[in-house]
Order: structure tokens, then C-alpha cells, then sequence
């Protein structure tokens, strides 16, 4: 017998799969469906700082109107525009923001109910605009932890390497000051010290980090002449750039560490596990081969460790990371595994 169960995040798991977030885990019916194929935990669909700053306008738009009417007359004898009415155009923003975080609030509430295995909110933010009163209210849903999914792109010219990382953790303080959910937070690889960054970041208070957060890159349509988007979803030879962080910092940060990104099959699962990860997210392989691959990978985990002779996750768990390697270059010098790998 082989006991897949692990603790993230201080929660006990049944075994380290996770579904991370995505539109398959934005619907009630879907997230049970998910629980049934026997994942150890759901991170609910990300609320977008971004699309609540774009309902809200569009309610303030729809609302213009009647502000007009209302204050015509006042404006024909005063001169004013009708953006002079702060405290007006204040109530309405606040009840457009306030309808479309309760809508999430209603969702994760109902699917907290519905399943029994650990359910995770997700915000994901790229401020800390007034997160925090959010974020009590999702403790308030007895969900069991947040993910803060922050992805800073260093494109401003105005902010240097310190100053994107000082957003980091003003949103971790800002959330972690008022809540008492277990936290962890979903990072990017954007940082000009990568391992030195995590570190920290690990100390601040989080319970755990998800190693990373898979951009949509940008693309061009040469016909259109148009911006348009890369590839949505990872391919299965992408899991490598996380399983080398996931080796470099394994035994040296101050949090569980989760794998992100890449992961399709079974053996690159349990990559990242002998790399070090506590748990792995998956998310492009539940689209691209359906939630069938959640006992896929589970099942051929199980048979993979009893041909090993492990008993448990725990005693292969971190065997490759960096610190146990006969040979760690092979896992740090980019350029040297030309050589390794017999290229010339």
C-alpha cells in the first residue's frame, strides 16, 4: 500500500495534486466534478483585480445618465461638471465594486458547502488597493486558504528591481494584517533575484509559494497586423524551467513550495515532488486531456513508488533537490548542461 497524503499550507491533503485556478474551477458543478476524480485540493478562478476596476466602470457608464438629471440644473446655474459630484460618483463606484466581489463571495460560499476536499480563493492583484476588507469577508465563506496570484511585469521605467518587489509584500501585509487564513502566494519568475526574492518572500508570513505563474504572452497576427496572444495553455516540456527552481530552493526557504506550470503526466509530477514541492498544480493538462488525468497521474504515482519501495510521499519527496545532487551544477549552470547533455 502507498499513502499518497501530504499537508500544505498547514491543511492535511489526501495526496499533493491540486487543481489550480482556471475557468474549469469558476462553477460549482464543475469544482465537485473536479473533487470526485480525487484531487487533494481546488484553487477556485482567480477575481481579477483588473476585470472588478472594468464591471465597475461599466456600471459608473450606465449610471451617468441619470447623475445628469439629477444635478442638470445645479450644473446650467454653477458651471460644474458632473465629475465634480465626488460624493455621487463615490457611493456608485463603491456599490459597483462592492455587487461584483459579492457575486465571488456567493460562489465560494456554495462551493465550499458542496465539496469536502480543501478549497482555496484566489485574488488575483496587481495592488493592494483595499484588499484586505476583501479578504476578511472570503475568511467569513470558511473556505480553508487564499492564494495571492500577483504577477508584476517590470515594464514601468519609473520603478526599479526594489520597487516591484516592495508590491509584493505591501499586498501580503496589507492581507495578512486582518485575516487569519493560511496564505500563499503565486509568483512569477520577473525578479532580478530570483532565489534571494523567494527567500524573503517566505518569511513575510506566507505559508506557502506557487513556482510560477504562466503568463499569456504576447503575439503578432503578420496578416491583420494586430496584436494578438501566444499559446493559452503550457505543453508538456515547459514543467523543467519550475523543476529547477523548485530543486535550487527547496530546503531553503521558510514555506511550503508548489509546483506550477507544464505539468501533463504522471513522471513530470513526480518530478517536482523529488525536486522538493509539498504539491504540484495542474491546470492546461484538465483542458487539454480532460479530468481523466487526475487518476491517471494519481494511479501511476501510486504504482510508480511502489516499484520504488516508498511507503509514502515524505520519504522521496526532495531526494533531487539541489542540496542532496552528487553533481548541483547540473542543475544550476544553464550553459555547462550543453555539455552535460553531450551537444555540441
Amino acid at each position: 500500500m502507498t499513502d499518497l497524503q501530504t499537508t500544505y499550507l498547514g491543511l492535511k491533503l489526501k495526496n499533493p495534486l491540486i487543481a489550480g485556478s482556471c475557468g474549469l474551477t469558476n462553477s460549482v458543478q464543475s469544482i465537485k466534478e473536479i473533487a470526485d476524480k480525487g484531487v487533494g485540493a481546488i484553487v477556485v478562478k482567480s477575481v481579477f483585480e483588473e476585470q472588478i476596476n472594468v464591471d465597475t466602470e461599466k456600471v459608473i457608464k450606465n449610471e451617468e445618465g441619470n447623475i445628469k438629471l439629477l444635478t442638470r440644473a445645479s450644473d446650467l446655474m454653477l458651471g460644474r461638471r458632473v465629475h465634480d459630484y465626488d460624493e455621487a460618483y463615490s457611493y456608485i463606484y463603491d456599490f459597483a465594486r462592492r455587487n461584483a466581489l459579492d457575486k465571488y463571495l456567493r460562489f465560494i460560499t456554495e462551493a465550499k458547502k458542496t465539496v469536502s476536499v480543501p478549497l482555496i480563493a484566489s485574488i488575483n492583484c496587481v495592488s493592494n488597493n483595499d484588499w484586505h476588507s476583501f479578504a476578511k469577508k472570503i475568511e467569513e465563506t470558511g473556505v480553508d486558504a487564499l492564494e495571492l496570484n500577483i504577477y508584476i511585469l517590470p515594464s514601468d521605467w519609473r520603478r526599479n528591481g526594489a520597487d516591484n518587489e516592495n508590491i509584493y509584500f505591501d499586498i501580503i501585509r496589507e492581507i495578512r494584517n486582518y485575516v487569519n487564513l493560511p496564505i500563499s502566494i503565486k509568483i512569477g519568475y520577473y525578479f532580478s533575484a530570483l532565489s534571494q526574492s523567494v527567500q524573503k518572500l517566505s518569511q513575510s508570513g506566507v505559508k506557502g509559494i506557487v513556482l510560477f505563474n504562466r503568463p499569456y504572452n504576447t503575439d503578432f497576427d503578420v496578416e491583420k497586423m494586430e496584436v494578438s496572444h501566444g499559446s493559452i495553455y503550457s505543453n508538456d516540456l515547459e514543467y523543467n524551467h519550475t523543476l529547477r527552481w523548485i530543486s535550487i530552493l527547496s530546503g531553503n526557504v521558510g514555506c511550503d513550495l508548489s509546483a506550477a506550470t507544464g505539468i501533463h503526466t504522471w513522471d513530470a509530477f513526480v518530478k517536482q515532488l523529488l525536486a522538493g514541492a509539498a504539491t504540484v498544480q495542474v491546470v492546461s493538462a484538465l483542458y487539454k486531456e480532460g479530468l481523466g488525468v487526475i487518476p491517471d497521474i494519481l494511479n501511476n504515482t501510486a504504482l510508480w513508488m511502489q516499484r520504488h519501495g516508498f511507503a509514502d510521499v515524505a520519504s522521496f519527496r526532495g531526494m533531487l533537490s539541489k542540496s542532496k545532487l552528487d553533481n548541483p551544477a547540473a542543475i544550476e549552470r544553464v550553459q555547462f548542461m550543453k555539455l552535460y547533455s553531450g551537444i555540441e
